[in-house]
């Protein structure tokens, strides 16, 4: 599902105005009333009580009156609180303001930051409250007066409904302008915006509800809109059908490199997560010591073992091991328990440049190549980097803040500079390409904060890479299930103390929804 930035939302809009014709005044009708219905449905038994609109300046408030009109017909009672001046209203929001006066619905002047502390009350006793203040266009830390009523909102017990976007969070990125709106339920206009989805607007969102006011869609084409919301739709349509006289070179055959000593799971939780995933073969490649402990481990995987140190990490002539095993692998993962000796970060910064294959870079890998990431740019086929936040400061040279504050701008910037796929994880992990997509998943819950997580991600990954997915489409498809299993797992089990393993059970339950057989 694509998501738009307030620019483009705004050029959209003006072109349905000017040049389709559509008057905004029939655009803020139709939003009013999908917002009403909507609000009705899911915060509706809380309305008995009273409900009570919040109004700033602009079309959002606007909205608001409309939304106000539209309830106090259907008998609801309803109070309109006004936080500038009525002369600051104009155009479309202006009639709207005259409509609900002319009802002689209750309109309460609270310009003042006393009068708004006056009225207290009706926050505390409202039954439901609509955020009708800022909408996409807000660019400025929200402060003084505004930042009060929020703060009033916020701290009601009432059903929190928000109008477009909540108010105080940045539509193009999602970061909260100094104080935002915490919504139950978000209804927004036309398509949903980058900050409804992504971190950390998308906790403040709610719910969230998309109506359609009449701008066409097919307006997209005229747009370079490159960001996208990964739902199960999505994932349906990437999926491609199991051929049904598939066979396991069909499916592709894994090499997963890691697994020294005293980390040995983490490339077992990886072979889970690429045999749970539909890769016809895998093989784990571990330090020599540790491979028959990984066999004992791994039923349905093969293993290889290569030079390594006294200490059971690779040693300097492990490449030379490695690069014999890649030879008929499709596809290839490095970093789980890998162990960050000289040997194996040698290994990390050689298996990254000279591997033939796709490569799915991890972990331990992650911390070597932060060494010398402009070897990405050489490297011999597509790299998809699956760093944590952490993990992201270090490959970027800034702090772990500055990588949360700017999740996608640092993801995209990164992608470019590397050539490489880039998946930061963490609450709607964020996948770009080096062509400046960005996709912001939609699954995962808090449960899956756990070790051997990742692990699993980067097997998943590294199977539909054998199956033949294009890099970016290997990469959104599984991040998705990863996710989906997760959800899956947290219900079964629930929500949080279940094993990386045991999220990795449901993988086939994941697949089996959109990936039938072709007869």
């Amino acid at each position: 599902m694509l998501v738009l930035d307030a620019k483009t939302m705004q050029a959209m809009d003006k072109k349905t105005i000017e040049e389709i014709g559509i008057p905004g005044l029939i655009l803020m009708e139709n939003a009013g009333i999908g917002c009403t219905d909507i609000l009705l449905k899911e915060l509706g038994e809380k309305a008995e009580k009273g409900v009570l609109v919040v109004a700033g300046p602009g079309n959002n408030g606007g909205d608001g009156f409309v939304i106000a009109r539209h309830l106090f017909q259907k008998g609801i009672s309803v109070r309109v609180i006004l936080l500038v001046n009525e002369e600051k209203y104009k155009d479309d929001a202006l009639t709207n303001l005259k409509a609900i006066k002319g009802l002689g619905i209750e309109i309460l002047d609270c310009s003042s930051t006393e009068r708004l502390l006056g009225g207290k009350g009706l926050f505390e006793h409202a039954g439901i409250i609509v955020d009708a203040i800022f909408g996409t266009g807000l660019k400025r830390p929200v402060s003084g007066h505004f930042e009060t009523a929020i703060n009033l909102m916020n701290e009601s017990g009432a059903g929190k409904f928000s109008v477009d976007i909540p108010s105080g969070l940045s539509s193009d990125s999602g970061k909260v302008l100094g104080t935002a709106f915490n919504a139950h339920v978000t209804c927004t206009m036309a398509f949903p915006k980058i900050g409804h989805v992504n971190w950390p607007g998308r906790l403040y969102t709610g719910r969230l509800f998309v109506i359609d006011i009449g701008i066409p869609r097919s307006l997209t084409s005229e747009f370079e809109i490159k960001e996208e919301f990964f739902e199960k739709n999505d994932f349906l349509r990437l999926l491609k059908p199991r051929p049904s006289d598939g066979h396991k070179g069909t499916f592709g055959h894994l090499l997963i490199i890691g697994g020294s000593r005293g980390k040995i799971g983490a490339s077992c939780l990886c072979a889970i997560g690429a045999l749970r995933s539909g890769a016809g073969l895998v093989t784990v490649a571990s330090p020599r010591s540790s491979q028959f402990i990984i066999s004992q481990k791994l039923t349905e995987a093969m293993t290889e073992g290569f030079s390594e140190t006294p200490s059971g990490e690779p040693s300097m002539e492990a490449f030379e091991d490695i690069n014999m095993l890649l030879e008929k692998k499709r596809a290839a993962c490095i970093g789980p328990g890998l162990g960050l000796s000289e040997g194996a970060k040698r290994l990390c910064q050689k298996v990254a440049v000279f591997c033939p294959v796709p490569l799915v870079m991890d972990a331990d890998s992650l911390t070597a190549i932060a060494e010398c990431l402009e070897v990405l740019k050489e490297a011999k086929a597509p790299r998809i980097l699956t760093p944590h936040p952490g993990e992201m400061a270090r490959l970027c040279g800034i702090s772990t803040k500055e990588v949360q504050e700017d999740r996608i701008g640092v993801s995209r910037r990164l992608s470019m500079e590397t050539g490489a796929i880039v998946c930061l994880k963490g609450f709607s992990t964020v996948v770009a390409s080096p062509d400046g997509r960005i996709s912001i998943n939609s699954t995962g819950n808090s449960g899956m904060g756990t070790g051997g997580m990742g692990d699993t991600l980067t097997g998943i990954i590294g199977a539909l890479l054998c199956q033949g997915y294009d890099p970016f489409d290997a990469a959104r498809l599984g991040v998705y299930a990863h996710g989906a299993a997760g959800d899956l797992c947290a219900k079964v089990k629930g929500p949080y103390g279940y094993l990386a393993s045991e999220a990795a059970e449901f993988l086939p339950r994941i697949w089996q929804e959109g990936n039938k057989l072709s007869f």
